[in-house]
């Protein structure tokens, strides 16, 4: 088949579209494009990628321009399916499927509630604005060939008005994660890997660190240049190696080299039901987890006994957490491998990776 993947907003070798979907489906035959915006003609591991260059000067131009110019690309491509990432396309997904085009919405996010915690919205109009946005969104969502969830939690939510609706796990691929390192060659490290935002309990995270005696490896694109001046200046700071962004390489390596893995999240609307990648990435890594306390984490993370669930709200809670494993390499040991073991079993794209597949060949 030929197909057509479209992303408007995240990065062109985005982990879930380009490293995981395109690549799969290219392996599996399949003639696979990217449409990305900004991004430069090439090809890599089979996949064609073109990019969309549209000069902007903020959101508004993005979602409406971008958007535009790439659909406009889509229809010259002319493929059997396409496969959409950003809600700001829909639009033009509704064109496509007038053309007689099937259409695959890939759902990363659950926007809705996502819209209530964006802070450059006022706070006043983002209720409104979200409301508004999900009778638009689930509207247009029936119309589509096939809805795609990164979780079951958002496919639920779907399945109330599609029945063409499937989860697709944004697992990690155990042949990048390699063979974990043994813990008696590590220091006393743990890592922070991804987007940095207050949101993302970045600023807890650093305040765990004043009075403690480990080091945070920190890899990811700050939210602002404000927030990082902001966290420079806590004492916390002293403790942390900053890697800035860096690649899928790099950031196999900092977990290699790190006894732990932190993800705590704040507890806002879109993150309490969500399945955060680097989750699962800590545990293919064999590095047990310091996770924030919403019920579905726990359920994975004490189900699997690979971590410890903690109050992100809380820095005394992170620190305390971080020691009782830095402090028993036997018990840190054990998480880890729990949490690897659990990977191979059940948490592994490559699983998710045939359910594409069939999918495809389905419709």
């Amino acid at each position: 088949m030929k197909i057509c993947h479209i992303t408007t907003v995240h990065p062109v070798y985005d982990v879930r579209i380009f490293h995981k979907e395109c690549c799969s489906l290219q392996k599996a035959g399949h003639d696979v494009t990217l449409l990305a915006a900004n991004a430069e003609d090439t090809e890599k591991n089979g996949v064609k990628i073109v990019g969309v260059r549209y000069p902007v000067r903020n959101r508004l131009e993005r979602m409406l321009k971008i958007s535009k110019a790439t659909y406009r690309k889509a229809v010259q491509i002319n493929a059997d399916i396409y496969h959409f990432h950003d809600p700001e396309f829909l639009p033009y997904a509704l064109k496509l499927l007038k053309k007689g085009k099937k259409v695959i919405y890939d759902v990363h996010e659950d926007v809705p509630r996502q819209i209530v915690a964006k802070k450059w919205i006022p706070w006043l109009l983002r209720r409104l604005i979200a409301f508004f946005f999900e009778q638009y969104e689930n509207s247009a969502a029936k119309k589509m060939t096939h809805i795609v969830s990164a979780t079951p939690f958002i496919c639920k939510r779907f399945s109330k008005i599609s029945t063409k609706t499937s989860t697709i796990n944004n697992y990690p691929m155990l042949e990048e994660m390699g063979t974990p390192e043994e813990f008696s060659s590590k220091k006393r490290e743990v890592c922070y890997l991804g987007s940095i935002h207050e949101e993302r309990g970045i600023v807890q995270l650093i305040d765990a660190l004043s009075n403690a005696d480990f080091k945070l490896n920190l890899a990811g694109k700050f939210d602002s240049e404000e927030l990082k001046k902001q966290l420079m200046k806590n004492q916390g700071w002293k403790s942390v190696n900053d890697y800035g962004f860096v690649s899928r390489e790099e950031v196999v390596e900092i977990m290699r080299k790190s006894k732990a893995g932190v993800v705590t999240l704040l507890p806002i609307p879109n993150h309490i039901n969500s399945q955060p990648n680097k989750m699962f990435e800590y545990m293919a890594a064999g590095i047990p987890i310091i996770a924030s306390d919403f019920p579905l984490w726990k359920e994975i993370i004490e189900g699997n006994d690979c971590g410890i669930c903690v109050d992100p709200l809380s820095s005394k809670d992170i620190c305390k957490a971080v020691e009782e494993l830095l402090n028993d390499n036997e018990k840190a040991m054990c998480k880890g491998g729990n949490g690897r073991k659990a990977v191979e079993e059940k948490y592994n794209w490559e699983t998710e990776a045939k359910k594409l597949i069939a999918l495809y060949e389905k419709l």
